[in-house]
């Protein structure tokens, strides 16, 4: 029971770093990081579909970045309406991120298929990696913001 009260209210300030979906934040943030960087590493050679991950990427880390400040400095005052609107976000980054995570794989198999020599494959290998992982804490902290959002 003391856990479903737990859940049942929204952090702010240093709690943010001891609750259960938003402890992710930084995790987050970390990954999404270095999804960025790897990619914006590469040789982009087929420029749409690279973009694509470039942008999720960037707007995901800029995103959670601001909601992060936000939940640390109390904004939301307990409401169950930012507790929907953390679902909702988080919803939104596993989506972007998913459709990213596979179309930078896909473009990663074609770069080691159609090319004999590519210096940048074991950074986009690692930018895939690092892209499914950020996929998968997003979808943990939207499961986790859901149980919250459900339990107010």
């Amino acid at each position: 029971m003391a856990a479903a009260t737990q859940m049942s209210s929204l952090p702010s300030g240093l709690a943010i770093c001891t609750t259960a979906p938003d402890i992710l934040y930084l995790p987050e943030l970390v990954f999404g990081g270095l999804v960025w960087t790897l990619v914006a590493s590469t040789l982009v050679s087929p420029a749409n579909p690279q973009g694509w991950v470039m942008f999720v990427s960037v707007f995901c880390f800029v995103m959670t970045l601001l909601w992060l400040i936000l939940f640390a400095c109390g904004v939301h005052k307990n409401s169950s309406a930012w507790a929907a609107a953390d679902f909702i976000y988080h919803l939104i980054a596993v989506v972007f991120y998913l459709s990213a995570s596979v179309i930078l794989a896909y473009v990663t198999i074609n770069m080691k298929v159609f090319s004999a020599v590519n210096n940048y494959y074991q950074i986009d290998i690692s930018a895939v990696v690092f892209s499914h992982i950020a996929t998968l804490l997003y979808f943990i902290h939207c499961i986790l913001s859901a149980m919250r959002w459900k339990s107010f």
